[in-house]
């Protein structure tokens, strides 16, 4: 505490003559800096609607709700501009390689905006698959599971200034701002929600790194995720050192099991021990539900061990 007033004096006494130099100029230190601050603009994520764009889906599209934020209730916005690109994941040896890079596609325009809750414009935004494909010079035939479309956002300010995906930060993507201006609508083939979901007993089919890495030989609730091909399940990562329950997530993507980065929640030191996509996926069969597996890269940061490749049965009960 004595350390805390005596710092807390030393302020004042430093502060205190710039504050009276500054009021006898006329000129508030705070009206200079606020006075030359240059005011930028946010376009936050209020509602993710669709974000997939399934295989042989006709009514398949992105849609998006967006809000945009500046100082002045969004005045400072004259538009948004919309691009759409193609990313071809999935491209085969000797194979041509479809990328597209992103096409202006509309011009939005703030002023048709409505106003949202908090005071800002809100708007709906959505494109179809076909849409999307005739733009980019694409068809159906052109695209493969795990392909992904690109959607990004860019404001175009009244004084000629933009702000895009290259300007965000951490800041602005993460829960506060909700930010991101990019999205990236996954091609998948379409999955049930009442497929591949429920109960399962998980079993460790190779042999372990250093004991189990999930609750092999327990029961677990698969339960669909933020898409239709997501599924979610809790486990102990680890179970013999770490005992709280963790989600860990896959994605059925056309045929074969996607084990999206996801942090083990258990490491030996650095805190980095991951799981990630395996070397060669596990498949799947759309049509048969009642047994398949998942291989994924186990500490594929080599936080405790060499990454090994593991993979577990699931069979349902």
């Amino acid at each position: 505490m004595k350390m805390k007033n005596t710092l807390f004096a030393l302020c004042v006494a430093i502060l205190t003559p710039l504050l009276f130099n500054s009021c006898d100029e006329g000129d508030a230190v705070v009206d200079d800096v606020t006075s030359n601050v240059t005011r930028g603009a946010i376009l936050r994520t209020v509602n993710v609607i669709s974000n997939e764009i399934p295989l042989g889906t006709p009514d398949a599209q992105f849609a998006v709700e967006l809000e945009v934020q500046d100082a002045e209730n969004g005045a400072l916005v004259n538009s948004v501009e919309v691009y759409v690109g193609f990313r071809d994941n999935t491209v085969e040896t000797g194979a041509t390689d479809l990328d597209k890079e992103e096409i202006l596609v509309t011009t939005l325009d703030v002023a048709s905006f409505s106003v949202g809750e908090f005071g800002f414009p809100r708007t709906m935004y959505s494109i179809s698959a076909p849409d999307l494909l005739s733009t980019l010079s694409l068809s159906e035939d052109d695209l493969d599971g795990g392909d992904q479309f690109t959607i990004r956002f860019e404001l175009v300010l009244k004084d000629g200034r933009r702000f895009s995906f290259a300007q965000n930060s951490g800041t602005l993507t993460g829960s506060f701002f909700s930010s991101p201006f990019l999205y990236t609508p996954t091609v998948t083939c379409p999955v049930e929600a009442t497929q591949f979901a429920g109960d399962y007993l998980i079993t460790q089919t190779t042999p372990e790194v250093d004991g189990p890495t999930l609750s092999t030989g327990t029961v677990v609730t698969l339960e669909v995720g933020e898409t239709s091909t997501q599924r979610i399940f809790q486990t102990a990562n680890y179970p013999l050192y770490c005992a709280a329950l963790r989600p860990f997530t896959i994605d059925l993507v056309c045929g074969e099991v996607v084990v999206p980065n996801q942090n083990s929640g258990c490491a030996c030191s650095s805190g980095g021990d991951w799981f990630t996509d395996p070397e060669v996926r596990a498949s799947y069969d759309p049509s048969d539900d009642s047994v398949f597996e998942v291989t994924f890269t186990d500490d594929a940061q080599s936080d405790c061990a060499s990454p090994a490749q593991t993979t577990y049965s699931f069979t349902k009960q």
